[in-house]
């Protein structure tokens, strides 16, 4: 039965939490929805989970329901601990999701927000974050199509999403040890603070407020991008020490493909693209992203010929290491707010179609050309579980990750046992798809 257990808003952010487990010997499932969850067989060898709400764009009340039903499902799982996964970068409603599951849980629960990922140069000093040395609100995450971040002052953003009173720690406590941060962590909720959220620049002090939570005895709702979840698991003495799971062998060279789904069109990952492009032996394969959003006939048709271009590829005596398929990393960056306003559709509605549509491409391409694909990559959230929807998929088995926030999970069902990887849009050096393809050849000896 899962002892831990984790809601997170999108499902890049359930296989970062997850993995971080998975490193650790704790067996754990990413489930796409609470209803997927509830009707998995096998859970009694589960020692984790991680429920997917895709709440991040939502409206308030909408999140607000989404997650307090994935709550309730855990707790029907018999979960002890629980965590609420955010985002790196604090994009949707962060407060409004807090409050659900503390409202969901109990009246004793605390809920402590630890935003720090140190694996992945994401700090908070004095309350505000800071990615890879810039502040929050000058990251490309402020002009997020969907989901932009202006503010970096995490108390503050916290503040005007949820009902809570919001207390801060900051990192001169930290620096002073457990002890330190035990007082503080009691002078706080003696205030009324029922969301304290903690400074850290290092793993060491997020294990640090680990270890004074656990001292402390409460219920603890853990709020954080999966390194706090994983240390308040390992002071709980409920994982192991964390360790990379990586193959020796690969199946490089062999006349196999990986097949690539780019569904972000952050500039980072357009680098990263591009650099993967620079070999000849990795194809990319550009879709008209103005006829997916038409639906229909037109959308039908491209789906047709991106499938049959990327077989005859497959055809070739040496075929493409990588076949890349994208739709939105070249010619004139589409509006997708204006294309949704335009067409009458619904606030996301045009994304939504694209990401559909590749997902049955990869599909169509999997199905006729199973034993040629060594395994998956989705760039985007979005991507990765329109692709999965595609292929029936649920649930993954996660694995292992490349860097942290790029995770390694395993297809379940009809395609049981295809590497998958998953990546954020603004993930990983200009370098990263390289290391993501080597890495999925090798995970396909498994």
């Amino acid at each position: 039965m899962p002892k831990i257990g984790a809601v997170a808003d999108d499902l890049t952010g359930a296989t970062t939490t997850g993995v971080l487990l998975a490193r650790s010997k704790a067996k754990t499932a990413v489930f796409f929805n609470e209803q997927a969850a509830l009707q998995a067989e096998g859970m009694d060898d589960l020692d984790a989970v991680i429920i997917s709400t895709s709440s991040r764009p939502l409206p308030g009340e909408e999140a607000y329901k989404a997650v307090s039903e994935a709550t309730k499902a855990l707790q029907n799982m018999g979960v002890k601990y629980f965590s609420k996964r955010i985002d790196t970068t604090l994009r949707g409603g962060v407060g409004v999701e807090i409050d659900a599951m503390m409202d969901t849980i109990g009246d004793d629960v605390i809920a402590v927000v630890v935003p720090a990922m140190p694996q992945s140069k994401r700090i908070v000093v004095g309350g505000y974050s800071v990615i890879d040395s810039v502040a929050l609100s000058c990251t490309p995450v402020a002009q997020d199509v969907r989901t932009p971040v202006k503010e970096t002052y995490v108390p503050k953003l916290l503040k005007k999403q949820t009902k809570r009173q919001v207390g801060l720690i900051k990192l001169s406590t930290i620096l002073k040890g457990a002890k330190a941060i035990v007082d503080k962590l009691l002078s706080l909720r003696q205030k009324g603070c029922e969301v304290i959220v903690v400074d850290a620049i290092s793993i060491d002090d997020v294990q640090a407020i680990a270890r004074a939570c656990v001292q402390l005895h409460w219920n603890v709702l853990a709020v954080d991008p999966g390194a706090f979840t994983a240390k308040l698991a390992y002071c709980r003495g409920l994982i192991q020490t964390e360790s990379a799971n990586v193959p020796e062998d690969t199946l490089d060279g062999q006349g196999k493909t990986v097949l690539i789904a780019a569904g972000s069109a952050s500039p980072v990952t357009k680098t990263q693209m591009d650099v993967l492009g620079e070999e000849a032996r990795h194809v990319r394969i550009s879709i008209d992203p103005t006829q997916l959003i038409e639906g229909g006939v037109a959308a039908e048709a491209v789906a047709k010929s991106t499938v049959e271009e990327a077989i005859a590829l497959l055809e070739q005596e040496t075929p493409p290491r990588a076949i890349l398929l994208e739709t939105a990393l070249h010619g004139v960056l589409l509006e997708l707010d204006r294309e949704d306003s335009d067409r009458g559709y619904y606030n996301g509605q045009c994304a939504d179609m694209i990401n559909a549509y590749l997902g049955q491409i990869v599909r169509m391409i999997i199905d006729k050309k199973r034993e040629q694909i060594v395994g998956l990559y989705c760039t985007g959230g979005d991507t990765e579980v329109n692709v999965c929807d595609a292929l029936d998929v649920q649930c993954l088995e996660v694995v292992d990750y490349v860097i942290a926030q790029t995770d390694i999970g395993r297809l379940t069902g009809k395609y049981a046992g295809i590497p998958i990887i998953g990546k954020g849009g603004l993930t990983g050096t200009d370098t990263i798809v390289l290391d993501i393809v080597d890495r999925l050849f090798k995970e396909a000896t498994r």
